[in-house]
């Protein structure tokens, strides 16, 4: 039983599949699973701004028929020195979930240690694990068999990358990825997904030549270069070192005919990615958002599902 998502591979095979079977049901049937928190609350803490992951997450407690309780740092008594410790103690006695999205990776694994109800990294500096469970539902319902899906992620190698490339090597999926010198994968990840990926069968292929990553992929993924509060000196760095990664018209025309351009959003338009493949007819972006929506209720069904009297699978 799956207590805690802190990262992407902290998934089997098995989980993943529960996971995007729960998420393509609540597709299919949005209210039917409104009995899974019916009179509960789940706790969502953000200690950023959020846009997809805050509207994906409360939705998603609604439908499973709970009431999401939103809080932020200042909210709490975390803001006056309580521990997180005893903070996970006492949301534990008041809600079925917890929900995370903050800036250390430590923060959530202590949520987690303590916590009695399962926990969910929203997103922290390290991983976005709810990102990448969307974008497997999104690749499957655009190819079907994701063990045959080849995909190029290019640019930094940030938490976005992370989670895609754990998502990847425990899926059997081809990744390719393509980043600058010191923007490159953190090691720690590098070698999960390698281990995961000799499980699996998957390829992994590091490179710093974005040309060479995305000839002939089914997908093509990207992310912001400059995160929320770097310093201008910063900004300008990055968006040198980038530059020759930006997906473009050129990038994409190395790909198979049937590709895809993935991104999480939010995006730069000019940056990262050029307005012409975001907004053009190969941009499955806001098919990424919506499942954004879908995952988490598959998520928060599959830590739940276990725990609850008198639970069906079926």
């Amino acid at each position: 039983m799956l207590k805690d998502l802190l990262r992407t591979a902290d998934l089997d095979l098995a989980d993943i599949e529960r996971v995007l079977e729960y998420a393509q049901r609540s597709k299919d049937d949005p209210y039917g699973f409104r009995h899974i928190l019916e009179g509960d609350t789940a706790v969502l803490y953000f200690n950023k701004p959020s846009t997809r992951t805050r509207l994906s997450l409360e939705t998603a407690v609604a439908r499973l028929g709970g009431v999401p309780i939103m809080v932020g740092p200042n909210d709490l008594q975390l803001g006056r020195g309580e521990t997180i410790e005893d903070t996970a103690e006492v949301m534990s006695r008041y809600a079925r979930a917890i929900t995370i999205r903050t800036y250390s990776d430590d923060e959530v694994r202590r949520f987690a240690k303590t916590a009695s109800v399962p926990v969910v990294n929203a997103l922290t500096d390290g991983h976005h694990p709810c990102q990448s469970l969307a974008d497997l539902q999104t690749l499957l319902q655009r190819f079907g068999d994701l063990s045959d899906v080849v995909i190029a992620y290019v640019g930094d190698g940030n938490n976005v990358a992370h989670s895609l490339l754990e998502a990847a090597a425990i899926v059997g999926m081809e990744m390719r990825v393509a980043t600058p010198p010191g923007y490159e994968v953190e090691p720690e990840v590098v070698e999960v997904a390698k281990a995961r990926a000799a499980l699996s069968g998957a390829k992994l292929i590091f490179t710093d030549d974005a040309k060479a990553a995305v000839e002939g992929v089914q997908a093509i993924y990207t992310d912001t270069w400059v995160s929320m509060g770097d310093p201008d000196e910063e900004r300008a760095k990055r968006l040198h070192d980038l530059e020759p990664y930006q997906v473009n018209d050129a990038l994409m025309d190395l790909t198979r005919p049937e590709a895809i351009f993935m991104h999480c959003l939010p995006d730069h338009r000019g940056e990262e990615v050029t307005a012409e493949v975001v907004d053009g007819p190969r941009s499955v972006v806001f098919d990424q958002a919506e499942n954004r929506l879908h995952a988490a209720v598959g998520i928060l069904y599959a830590v739940l599902a276990g725990r609850l009297e008198g639970y069906d699978p079926s």
